[in-house]
Order: structure tokens, then C-alpha cells, then sequence
């Protein structure tokens, strides 16, 4: 008897002990709050659930919130969290390549760079305090927009110090800059490099036909040599053919050559951590409707991947959705998705440079888009929740 409540104890000690470990998992991987689009219940996976009550008569169950449980197995609570439960959004998806040509609020300092004199040589950006990737917004009161009004601006000197007012981690700095003059150039120098704008290449995730908007990449525009977001004052997005394939390997990064083609996509507004976005001027030939999943219907499995590699447009790809993450503080990569499909892996190796934004279908929804290739393995990459992307876009201007 004695040790059949033995055995007892220690099978009741390891539930316990499973069961505090699950509620303690449960709470760093389930999210804080949810948009759920009507779902009855919300299934993180076959451990975790949340269930929204639509027989409270005391919830308007569109566009409201209300506080429910997350549970183990649907039965022990781990935590409390915010619900909003919200009309169902529908998008047309493209997949389709696109043209950036971007232009910052401000001028980047990319990099800085002594001045010699002969008998010495002296940085008058690095003594003022001036940091690579620091925004100028203005040099003596007068804003500058483009390095040309920089370079105009300083060349317009006898070496007088100049008061830089600069934007540093959402913060504003000024600085007094004293340029030096150059016997061998014969003029004063600053002794920095500035850029005004960028160029290169994505993918177009969806149009968003109620707001007028379309979002893309599902990450920033950062800047090539400081690896900081752009600021964007104004952009456009222009169409893009795809010319050349570089492929991936493992180490190597592969890459999409296209051309710029001579019509416009629409407006570029804004350069955010889940994508780049704009309003519209036409929705491309080949999108279609979608309805967008939440996250919670998101499933490990079967998905596809719709992206252009070459001159015949989009095209649909199979790939495997093999993890998930609810992480609000890594929205690029709540997702890692694996490229399945022969042909696109023998046309590009993998994912590639230029793909980034490319929609992601699952269960007849769009669910997510491609953000991240994973450098060791180009078969593998991350992926952002159309969700976030598209909840986003709602408040692009």
C-alpha cells in the first residue's frame, strides 16, 4: 500500500512539476494581446488556447476588446490577455518585383574622414562630435535635404565653425563644425560623406484596396553602410523586370538583378520595422484577392510562396512552414519557413536578395511574407505575419 502512494506522489510530483513548466512556457510564448478576424477560438497549438465567448451579450464583438484566458490544454489558465476581435480584411496579393527609389528626411553622415594638411591631418566632423549615422537637419538654421545642399552650404566658407544640427537615436544633437582648409584640394573640407537617397529592390506583399495602400518587403530600408532604417522624406515605387538570377549557396548570398521599367507603382510613405508602404496608383495585373489570416490560424506545414524570379512574373512555390513565434519584439522572424519546391531551388538556390516582401499562403489565406534569408542554409529563411503587415497599413497617409 505504502508504495502504491509512492508511486502515486512522484506521477502527481512530474505532472506537477510538467504542468508549472508548460504555464511557465505558455507565458514567454503566447502573446500579450490578440486581433482575432471571428475565430470562436484561438489555438496557439494543441497545448494553448484562448476561447472568445460570442455568446456575451455584454461584448461587441467588432472592434472591441475584452480580456480573456489562455490555457493548458484548454483547462489551466497561464495568463490573461487583451482580444479584439475584428472585421475580416481582404487584399489583393501580387508577389509581383518592384523598383525603390527612395530619398531621406535629412542627410546620413556615412562615414568620416581625416583632412590632410601636410604636417598633419585632422577630422573636423569626428572633433565636432559628428557620428556615422547621424542625420543632418540642418547646417547654421537652414535645412538640408539632399548632399548637394550640403556640399553648397560648406564650400561657401573662409573656416568659420558652422552650428550642425543633427537627429541621433530620436534624439537632436548640435554641434559646431569648423572645416580646414586643404593646401592640396584648395578648398575647406568638412571631412565627412553624405547620402540623400537609395535604390534597389523588393517585392510588392499586397494592395490594401479599403485604404488606398500597399506594403511591401516586410522589413526597413536601412541604409548600405551605416545599417540604420532610412529616414524617408518622399519615395516612389516604379515596376521592375527581373533580368538576371545570382544564385545562393550556403555562405553566399544570392541576389535578383532587374531593370526599372518607366511606370510608376505608387508613392512611397513610409519605411517601418514591418515593411515599407505606400499608396497605390494602380494594383498589378496578376493580384488576386485573399482573405488575411490571423496569426493564430497559422500552422506549422504545406504553404506557398508567391514570387518573381525571372520575366514571366510571379509564380506560386511550394514551401513548409516548420516554426512559429508570437515574440512582439522579432515581428520579422515570427515565422521560418523552408523553400520545398525543386523548380524555384534550381532556379535560384534558394531565397535571394529581392524576394523579400513575397506573400505567403496557407489554407486559401495570406498568412505571412518572406523577410530574411538564413545565410548558412538559402533554403531556409524568416518570415514576418501578413496580419502585422497589413494592421500597419491601415495607417499609412
Amino acid at each position: 500500500m505504502r508504495k502504491a502512494i509512492r508511486i502515486f506522489d512522484l506521477i502527481l510530483f512530474a505532472v506537477c512539476v510538467a504542468l508549472f513548466m508548460l504555464i511557465g512556457v505558455g507565458n514567454a510564448v503566447t502573446p500579450d494581446t490578440i486581433v482575432t478576424y471571428g475565430e470562436e477560438k484561438t489555438v496557439f497549438n494543441s497545448i494553448y488556447t484562448c476561447s472568445v465567448d460570442k455568446k456575451d451579450t455584454s461584448v461587441d464583438f467588432q472592434n472591441a476588446s475584452s480580456r480573456q484566458s489562455i490555457k493548458v490544454l484548454g483547462v489551466v489558465p497561464v495568463k490573461t490577455v487583451s482580444v479584439t476581435s475584428k472585421q475580416e480584411q481582404r487584399v489583393y496579393v501580387s508577389g509581383e518585383s518592384f523598383g525603390i527609389k527612395l530619398y531621406t528626411d535629412g542627410v546620413i553622415v556615412v562615414g568620416t574622414q581625416s583632412v590632410d594638411l601636410g604636417s598633419k591631418k585632422v577630422n573636423p566632423a569626428e572633433n565636432a562630435g559628428i557620428e556615422v549615422g547621424d542625420i543632418i537637419i540642418s547646417i547654421n538654421n537652414m535645412n538640408v535635404f539632399t548632399s548637394d545642399d550640403v556640399e553648397k552650404i560648406l564650400n561657401d566658407n573662409n573656416g568659420k565653425p558652422y552650428t550642425v544640427k543633427v537627429k541621433r537615436n530620436e534624439r537632436y544633437k548640435t554641434f559646431t563644425l569648423t572645416p580646414v582648409y586643404s593646401d592640396r584640394e584648395g578648398c575647406y573640407k568638412a571631412g565627412m560623406w553624405v547620402r540623400d537617397s537609395t535604390a534597389g529592390i523588393g517585392t510588392i506583399t499586397f494592395y490594401n484596396k479599403e485604404a488606398g495602400t500597399f506594403g511591401a518587403l516586410g522589413h526597413q530600408v536601412n541604409d548600405v553602410d551605416t545599417n540604420e532604417i532610412m529616414p524617408m522624406l518622399e519615395g516612389e515605387a516604379v515596376g521592375a523586370n527581373v533580368t538576371k538570377v545570382y544564385k545562393a549557396a550556403s555562405g553566399e548570398t544570392g541576389s535578383l538583378t532587374c531593370d526599372f521599367q518607366d511606370y510608376t507603382i505608387g508613392r512611397l510613405t513610409d519605411n517601418t520595422y514591418c515593411g515599407i508602404y505606400g499608396v497605390y496608383s494602380q494594383i498589378g495585373e496578376s493580384a488576386k484577392e485573399y482573405t488575411v489570416s490571423s496569426k493564430q490560424e497559422v500552422e506549422k506545414g504545406e504553404a506557398e510562396l508567391i514570387t518573381t524570379v525571372d520575366s514571366s512574373g510571379p509564380h506560386s512555390y511550394d514551401i513548409e512552414i516548420t516554426k512559429i513565434s508570437y515574440s512582439e519584439s522579432h515581428q520579422q522572424k515570427n515565422m521560418v519557413i523552408k523553400i520545398t519546391d525543386r523548380e524555384l531551388l534550381e532556379k535560384t538556390g534558394g531565397i535571394v536578395q529581392g524576394m523579400s516582401g513575397s506573400p505567403i499562403i496557407q489554407n486559401g489565406k495570406l498568412v505571412g511574407a518572406l523577410t530574411h534569408v538564413i545565410i548558412n542554409n538559402p533554403k531556409k529563411g524568416y518570415a514576418i505575419f501578413a496580419q502585422t503587415m497589413v494592421e500597419q497599413s491601415n495607417f499609412v497617409e
